[in-house]
């Protein structure tokens, strides 16, 4: 009789430890998305449902990402807005939760994005969905920047975060390289 509470009370510090456990893991996995782009958790005025917004979340949105990159998006800089040159596209209410991305959470300043360039080159292991959309929105931003860049010292150094951005991009597309199997 003496088993009963003492195997319900392993029960309870198991359950306790397993919750503490899992709560510890997202904290962890949180902190890592922070770490690149921590304005993506920032609760702004306006746009409290769009904590940590992501654009694609169906091919659908892909298809569409594509057409609007090759319609003309302009992500502009700190002071420049978001534009999408085709007013049909432009008129679209999911295009919306892109403009956040691009005017809030994207990274603007040369700093910035060489920081988040150091943070790439360290990562361990694939980049999340929303983090890979952001990296690739973000060399679409730098290709730009450097694009309308006049500085011979400036286009070296936009020039030098393109490079690393796509090199991130193309590591995270790159597969594993395979081990041979001994027989």
């Amino acid at each position: 009789m003496c088993a009963g509470p003492r195997v319900s009370m392993m029960h309870q510090w198991g359950l306790l430890i397993t919750v503490l456990y899992c709560q510890l893991y997202l904290a962890a996995a949180q902190h890592w998305r922070k770490a690149l782009y921590p304005s993506a958790f920032r609760v702004k005025r306006g746009t409290h449902s769009l904590v940590n917004p992501t654009f694609q979340n169906s091919v659908e949105d892909v298809n569409l990402l594509f057409e609007i990159l090759l319609a003309g998006l302009q992500i502009e800089g700190e002071d420049k807005p978001f534009v999408i040159p085709d007013k049909e596209l432009a008129s679209l209410r999911r295009v919306q939760k892109l403009e956040v991305i691009c005017e809030d959470v994207l990274p603007k300043r040369l700093s910035e994005i060489r920081r988040l360039t150091s943070h790439l080159s360290q990562r361990r292991g694939a980049l999340s969905r929303e983090d890979f959309e952001r990296t690739v929105l973000t060399m679409v931003y730098t290709a730009q920047t450097l694009a309308h860049t006049t500085s011979q010292h400036q286009k070296a150094l936009w020039g030098d975060a393109l490079l690393q951005l796509f090199r991130a991009i193309q590591e995270d597309l790159t597969p594993p390289p395979r081990t041979p199997q001994h027989n």
